[in-house]
């Protein structure tokens, strides 16, 4: 590899074309990869897109960074970028202090090879000692008003928001917790740039639970352990992600557990999220689960239907675009897992509009979407929920469709009745044809049912919540 002085960019696209394209190919990537690599490796990059789209320069902060991405994500990105795009497109690397450059042009060989994913990515090089000017690290875009609210989020939303008015108070901690991509991180962000809109100069910190853990660690390598308490014991409110990767530390996770007495102590808040409920969480020491369920612990769950097109609407709306309601309605309807993917949707759909110089539509929707509408297919069935389900309950595949109406029997059948409904295309009336040949009010009062209790048991939401991730993969 050669290195020779950074090339100026007279052939850039269109500032909001070559958004569009490295936007979306973003939105990917924070799919696909776990939530603390695509912050420490993906999001800090800088993109220039040359005019024909056919090459990507990233701009890189130094060279640990360069040849990390280079090795371990190179592939993956270019992959991306020629998924949205249509065409290959080769991929350049360049530290950002404009003194060398490191091409990589990635062919398409390269592309279909699978990028080998570290089982921990080691962090980049970091100014020495943990202390740094406090500064919240919250995404202001990410507010209470720019959150669509539904019955999936409703209950968390409201315990948030009079959080944000009344931190120290009721709801110590705030615990909340869901599947990946629901919008818990944006609900955290949400009390944070609330209470800092009213209160300028409280304490905040936002942090995922990783960090933590990597501070934890540069404190006692450093000895700086003064420094670390006295940046998180001042804080006013403490914003913390994902506290499920402190399973297994138990220096992390006793340090977490002074933390958190010396914020409660103090009247600060502390609002955390997982992927599971406090009593559901594995490794982690019983005398934290049990501060951790001491206030509220509220669930945000898949959003409905009618939740999910308001978002794609909303968004698209934020992007500067329009997006018909109709085909809103499409694509809510084909992806129902999570927030995420209908970000996701939307990026590809936009950017498939303004590569094409076509306007929004169902057709040209489903032509952007069709690798993620074939993978949806291929792999949710009907047949494929009875036979999950059943393996979960450790009931025959048989009494999906049988007469019998034990409870042991009934209650497992009503799931996935349910699950058919939420995960598939079929009506209820095919539905009920594949259970046996029930009349669709029976698949009607099952799916009401469970979705109504869903709301009120938290260990069915879990059971549910393990359902629909095996079903998807």
């Amino acid at each position: 590899m050669t290195e020779e002085p950074t090339p100026p960019y007279p052939d850039a696209a269109p500032p909001e074309a070559g958004q569009a394209l490295w936007q979306a190919c973003t939105e990917q990537l924070a799919q696909d990869l776990p939530t603390q690599q695509f912050n420490t490796w993906i999001r800090p990059l800088a993109a220039q897109v040359s005019e024909d789209f056919s090459r990507v320069t990233l701009q890189v902060a130094n060279r640990f960074t360069l040849d990390w991405i280079r090795a371990q994500y190179a592939g993956r990105i270019a992959a991306t970028l020629e998924s949205i795009y249509g065409q290959p497109v080769a991929l350049e690397l360049v530290l950002a202090q404009r003194q060398a450059v490191a091409r990589t042009h990635v062919q398409h060989s390269l592309q279909t090879a699978s990028p080998v994913q570290p089982s921990a990515a080691p962090a980049p090089p970091a100014d020495e000692g943990v202390p740094e000017p406090l500064r919240s690290r919250l995404n202001p875009a990410l507010t209470f008003e720019t959150l669509v609210e539904g019955s999936a989020n409703r209950m968390a939303r409201a315990a948030a928001m009079h959080v944000a008015s009344t931190p120290g108070h009721m709801y110590n901690p705030l615990f909340i917790y869901g599947g990946v991509g629901l919008g818990k991180t944006h609900l955290v962000h949400a009390v944070g740039n609330k209470l800092l809109q009213d209160r300028p100069d409280a304490k905040v910190l936002y942090i995922h639970a990783e960090q933590f853990v990597s501070d934890v660690v540069k404190s006692y390598q450093r000895k700086t352990f003064d420094e670390f308490k006295q940046r998180y014991h001042s804080l006013d409110l403490l914003l913390i992600d994902d506290v499920q990767f402190f399973a297994n530390k138990d220096r992390t996770q006793e340090e977490f557990f002074n933390a958190f007495e010396a914020l409660l102590a103090k009247k600060s808040h502390i609002v955390m999220t997982s992927d599971t409920y406090p009593k559901g969480l594995t490794d982690i020491h019983e005398r934290l689960v049990s501060r951790f369920d001491s206030g509220l612990t509220v669930a945000i769950e898949p959003p409905e239907l009618e939740m999910r097109v308001a978002i794609l609407i909303n968004k698209a709306h934020a992007e500067g675009a329009e997006m018909p309601e109709e085909v809103a309605f499409f694509v809510a309807k084909n992806v129902r897992s999570n927030v995420r993917e209908l970000e996701g949707a939307l990026r590809k759909i936009l950017a498939y509009s303004r590569f094409n110089q076509k306007e929004v539509s169902i057709q040209l929707a489903r032509e952007a979407l069709r690798d993620l509408l074939s993978i949806q297919n291929r792999q949710i069935s009907v047949e494929n929920i009875q036979k999950t389900v059943a393996d979960y309950y450790k009931i025959k595949v048989a009494d999906m469709y049988s007469k019998k109406r034990p409870a042991s029997i009934a209650r497992p059948r009503q799931i996935a009745m349910y699950l058919a409904k939420e995960l598939t295309q079929k009506s209820l009336p095919e539905i009920g044809e594949l259970f046996g040949g029930r009349d669709h009010t029976t698949v009607l009062h099952a799916v009401r049912k469970i979705s109504g209790e869903r709301q009120q048991l938290t260990e069915l939401n879990q059971q549910l919540h393990v359902l629909e991730q095996t079903l998807k993969g």
